[in-house]
This record gives structure tokens, sequence and C-alpha cells, in this order.
């Protein structure tokens, strides 16, 4: 800090500690206004133009130091001075002083903040070039957070200075009338029969309609920007249509026709999504078979010896196709019409942001819609590898269209997708090499987690290459090579079928998102009540982000459903706190919450609770004695941050971990719940018994043992 501002530090500190110091602030009260109201007026009345200037001054420090007052001096200024000089005084003195405020911020915080959080601010100044006024005005008109704070979160910003001030007494000068207008009520009570009178009433119903009427006036303005260049429709075909008939869009839709929307669901592809087609459920039919193949090589350690497995790989595969049609009549178009939603078969393109064009084998179908919600999913993403484009590479999608098993299969990618189906694989007897360019695989995962499917895959046969990066595919000869790049050391891998699983891109084309203008950034950009630019078109599931997981576009969608129908009278922000996920290989690897890899990177401090399955009952029963539990909790008390489990069944265990998140419960809670024995649940009490003993009350402890001694003297 150089010495110009430690002298202004050290200046606004002194003026701050005199003003509590010497309780200057029983004069910027109320009941010290009324009290001393006919003096002010007396002096006001000889000394006009100085009493007017003094007090714009007095308001000027009052708001430039952020000291409680500002409110009680605005009242002040329609009592003293009028409606009219009363709300100029108070305009300009409140906006002067809170570009004072602004300034200070930013010259003793602005270089220390760009400094710190040089990635953070860079984003931040790039939303305020692009849009700064327009928030700071709806921050003004509609305050959600105290003026003092907005004035120094702005000032370390890159916002120019005239357009804070100019957009401050704008945005201001409602509510400033409203107040100024209060106080001259104020100033005319003169008995108690006087608070009761209409303007007085009215005055207060002015206050605390004020912001309801702001954020209409808000609503208005951002619509007209928004909105400018498009003709709305008159009247409406439908209340909502929904894009995409995955997880979100089904859900949405369900929702829609619930409350009794006029509902059209499109969908070009399959009912169902990704997610019944050629994700969640044919990956956990396959999974489901290689465990089956895998049980004879643990099955001695019982007692139970047989042949090993014969495997029918098309007959695999014939039943996970089985498994998904005796799901599909939950999805089915049949199903969703039944329940009331219009479903048609076609290519959507939003052509306005009320009207979406079909295309359908009878050609184009128009309808205008008061709402549209996209829900078109995501895909595989295939990396730009150089020769993979030549090779028939599979991906998540296509892979189920096999009926031969390939005898090497290389699966580029160690993320959930990647690792399941390794196992899967490796366990039906395919020659599986496993390419990882990290250092362990589930980057998301602690490291701790991570290395127990590491070691689980090696056993299963799988090869797996952590720190190696796919440099290229090649044919040869004698057949197809992955050539590998590891520590700068090349090696070729020589495969029949390779898997491309290193992620999802979100399917942002081919709809009509870039003649609207709607910002894309991987996923499509939406505020948190799931909105694009145009309130009335929203994002649910993949395509949304942030998580792409089946049971998070199911709770986005209820969402965007209600955000859709009911704007205008109520919407809800998307409720992120509680979110869990699993890996379904074995073991499996279930988190919700905060593991320690996102407490670290978020710089939040916790305490770990661990318990290890290994010493668990059943666990040892069943010969699943491996992995652990493990709590993140709030240092000192028994809220909990989060959880990770590693072990057998523990998707299902996880289950006890997001109700007591969700609900606020903690590890005490837990501890005094009953859990049947002899189970697997049991392992989530005995993770809180550990944090029971790491928390025991060990001054109260030491007293129960004297008192013990007592007793038995």
């Amino acid at each position: 800090m150089n010495i110009k501002r430690g002298i202004l530090v050290v200046l606004i500190l002194s003026l701050i500690g005199a003003f509590f110091v010497f309780d200057l602030g029983q004069y910027l009260t109320l009941d010290s206004l009324k009290a001393n109201q006919q003096q002010l007026a007396e002096l006001i009345e000889t000394n006009w133009l100085q009493a007017f200037f003094g007090y714009l001054v007095l308001y000027v420090i009052v708001t430039a130091l952020s000291l409680p007052g500002a409110a009680i001096l605005t009242l002040g200024a329609g009592a003293l001075f009028g409606l009219g000089w009363g709300l100029v005084l108070a305009s300009f003195a409140s906006t002067i002083g809170a570009t004072l405020a602004f300034l200070v911020s930013r010259f003793l915080l602005r270089e220390w903040v760009k400094n710190s959080f040089s990635q953070k601010i860079a984003a931040i100044d790039a939303g305020i070039e692009k849009d700064g006024a327009f928030y700071l005005l709806s921050l003004r008109l509609v305050p959600l957070f105290p003026f003092f704070i907005i004035n120094l979160v702005m000032g370390v910003t890159s916002i120019r200075t005239i357009t804070y001030y100019w957009v401050s007494q704008i945005g201001m000068l409602a509510g400033t009338f409203v107040f100024v207008n209060a106080g001259t009520q104020l100033a005319n009570i003169e008995s108690l029969s006087g608070i009761v009178s209409p303007n007085i009433i009215l005055s207060f119903v002015l206050l605390g309609v004020f912001p309801l009427i702001a954020k209409l006036i808000l609503n208005i303005i951002q619509a007209k920007r928004v909105y400018k260049g498009w003709e709305k429709p008159k009247t409406f075909d439908r209340n909502m249509v929904v894009i995409g008939a995955g997880s979100a869009g089904l859900v949405t839709a369900y929702i829609a026709a619930a409350v009794k929307a006029s509902v059209t669901l499109v969908e070009k592809h399959k009912m169902g999504g990704d997610c019944l087609n050629t994700g969640c459920v044919p990956s956990k039919s396959l999974l489901h078979a290689s465990k089956l193949a895998h049980m004879h090589k643990g099955a001695e350690k019982s007692g139970v010896s047989y042949q090993a497995p014969q495997i029918d790989f098309k007959a695999v595969m014939g039943q996970v196709h089985n498994v998904i049609k005796s799901i599909e009549p939950h999805d089915s178009v049949e199903r969703y019409e039944s329940l009331g939603v219009n479903v048609v078969t076609g290519s959507a393109t939003i052509v306005s942001p009320w009207q979406v064009d079909i295309q359908t084998e009878d050609g184009v179908q128009s309808l205008t819609t008061k709402n549209i919600v996209i829900a078109t999913g995501a895909s595989a993403f295939v990396p730009p590898i150089p020769g993979l484009k030549d090779v028939d590479y599979l991906t998540a999608e296509n892979l189920w269209n096999l009926t031969e098993q390939p005898k090497r299969l290389v699966v580029l990618g160690g993320g959930p997708i990647g690792s399941e189906l390794s196992q899967a694989f490796g366990r039906l007897g395919t020659q599986v090499t496993q390419i990882e360019k990290h250092d362990q695989l589930l980057s998301k995962e602690d490291p701790d987690a991570a290395e127990h499917l590491y070691k689980q895959l090696i056993k299963d046969g799988v090869d797996v290459r952590l720190n190696t990066t796919a440099k290229a595919i090649e044919k040869t000869a004698e057949g197809q090579v992955i050539v590998l790049e590891k520590d700068g050391v090349e090696e070729r891998v020589a495969f029949d079928k390779i898997l491309v699983a290193v992620g999802r891109q979100a399917n942002l084309k081919g709809f009509g998102l870039e003649k609207l203008g709607i910002e894309t950034d991987r996923t499509i950009v939406t505020n948190e009540m799931l909105q694009t630019k145009y309130p009335n078109i929203l994002a649910a599931g993949d395509v949304a982000g942030p998580y792409q997981f089946t049971h998070t576009a199911s709770h986005q969608a209820w969402y965007a459903a209600v955000n859709a129908l009911f704007r205008g009278f109520k919407t809800f922000k998307v409720d992120y706190r509680v979110i869990p996920w699993a890996t379904f290989t074995e073991p499996e690897i279930a988190t919700v919450g905060l593991n320690e890899t996102a407490a670290k990177e978020q710089g939040v401090a916790y305490d770990v609770s661990r318990y290890d399955i290994g010493g668990l009952d059943r666990a040892l029963a069943d010969d699943h004695a491996r992995g652990f539990v493990k709590v993140l909790t709030v240092p000192g008390k028994d809220k909990i941050l989060g959880a990770t489990i590693v072990g057998a069944h523990a998707g299902e265990l996880l289950a006890e971990f997001v109700l007591a998140m969700k609900h606020n419960l903690g590890m005490n809670k837990l501890l005094g719940t009953i859990h049947i024995y002899p189970t697997m649940a049991e392992a989530n009490k005995n993770v809180a018994g550990v944090w029971k003993k790491a928390n025991a009350p060990e001054g109260l402890l030491k007293f129960v043992e004297r008192f013990h001694k007592w007793r038995r003297s």
C-alpha cells in the first residue's frame, strides 16, 4: 500500500471512528429529526441557501463513508425542504456520495482485486462492458443489496465513472422521490390522528409497493430491449413447445400437461433420449452381464466353484436391447399423448421468440407459443486426433449396434463412461486398453476414490494408461494402431475397435439459436431461472448444464416448466445445493456435495470423517469388504458439506446423505437413527460415529468421569 492510500485509509477510519465514538448517529434518527424539526425549520427559513448546501454536504459525507442514516436524511430532506427542493437535494447528494464511495473503493481495492483475482475480474469486466449500465440500473431500481455494498463492489469493476454517476442518479430517483414524499407527510403529523390521514397512508403504501413497481418497470424495459424487432402474435396455439424428448423434455412436458397447459413435445429421433437408448440404461444392462461373468472368480472363497462362463456377445447385446424395449413404454408417444401432451415427430426450428416450425414427414407445421423450452441434450465429443475419422470409431451412441465382440478394444477416456465400459468389456473377455491423459481416473473424484477403481480395473485385466496422450490413429498392413505418448516416449497399440468416451458436448446446432442471437458457451447461457436472453425461451438438461446427469435434467425440468408457465407471477432459482452422482463400476463410487478436491479448489474449510467398509459386518459376509465412506463437515459442527462412498451399492447408500443435506440433518441425526443390522447402510451410521468420537465433549466427559469415580467411593 502506497503513502496516498495509507493516508486515505487512516482518514476514512478516523472519520468513521469519530462517528461511533462520539455517538453522532443519535442525531440521524427519526426521533431526533422530529424533536429538532421546528428549530431546523426556523434555521432554514433565515439561512436557506447555507442550510441547503450544508445539508447537502452532510448527506454526501454520510453516504460517501457508508454510515447509517442516509434513509433518515432522505426523509429529512422532504420534511425540511419540501418535495421539490428536497428531491433535488437528496438526489444529487446521494448520487455524489455514492460516486465518492465508488471512487474510494476503486482507488483502494481495484488494483489488489485485479491482481489477486485476475481471471474472475476479467470475466466480470467483460460482462460490465457489455451490459453494465443496465445491470447497475436494475440494482438501483430494485435494491436487492444495500446501496453502500453496491458502491463498494462496483468500484472494483471497470465501469466508467460518468456512467456510474448518471445511471445511479436515474436509478435512485424514483426511490428517492418515494422517501422524500414520505418525509413531507411526516412533517405534517401534529397528532396521533394525523398518522391515519390519507396522505400519510399513501406515502407508506408507496414505500411498500415501490420495489414491486420498480421490478415491473425494469421487466418492461428489459422486454422492450430484448424483443425489439420481433412481432409478437396476438394469440397463441400453445402455452409451451418443448424441443427434445429426453429426461428434461419429458418431465417438462409432463408437468405442463399436469397443470392443464397446452403443450407440444417435439422429438426428431427416439423418445427417452440418450439415457434410455444409448446411455444409462444400456450401459447398466451391459455392466450387469459383465458382473455375472465375473462372479466365478471370487466364488471359490465361499466354497462354490464352477467353470468359467461362456460369453455369447450377441445374446448379451440382445438382452441390452430387450431391457431398453421393456422401459420404452414409460417414455412412449402413446403414454405422453394419454397424459395430455401433443407429441410431434420431426425437427424443430425456432424462427421467432414465439414461433416454432416443425419439419415432419407431412411437411412443415408452424406453431405459435407463449413459451419454448430447449431440451436438446448432448452428444459424444470426438477429439480431433489425426486419423480417427478414417476408422470406424465407436461412441456411446453407436456402440449398442455391435453384434460381434471385439477382441482388442481401445477406450479413450477415464471418466465415468469410459471406466464403466472398460470394465464391462474387460470382464466379458475383451482385451481392453484404457487411455487417460490425466494422472487419475474420474478427475472429479478424490484421488483415494479413483485409486480404488484403478486397482480393480487392473485386477480385471484392463490395461490402464494414465498420463498418456493419444497422438494419432494409423492403418498398417497388420491392422489399426493408436499412437500413444507418455513422458515423451511413443508407443503403438493395435486394436480392432476404438471407443471414444472423452466427454459430451451440448447439442446447439440446427434449431435456430443463431438466428435469435441466443448466447452459447459450450452450453446455452441461461440465468438462475434457466431463462435465455428471451425470458420466455428456457433451456434444461445437458444442453443447459452445468451438470450432465439424467436426474439433474429432471430436477431442472420442474423449474423450466414452472418458470415458463407462471412467469410474471412467480419464478424460482434452480437449487443446485445438493447434487449427487455415481459411477456404476465395481466398486461403485458415489458423491454428493463437496469432496476434498472440490473443497480445496473452492477454499472451503472442512473436517473429514472416514469409515473403512472393510470392517463392516455385512460387507465381510458378502465379500464386499472394500471401500470407504468419507464425509466432509463444517469444522467443529455436524453440518454435512459432502459425502463420498466407495464400495458395493454406493449409489443406493448415498441417498441417506442426499436426504440429510437437502433437509439440513447433521451427523448427530444420522448417528441417532436406527439402522438395520446387518446391512451395508450401517456404514453411514458408523461414519457418523467416527465424527462423534472426533468431536466428543472432552470437558464434559472428564466431569462425568469424576462423577462416576465419586459414585464408586
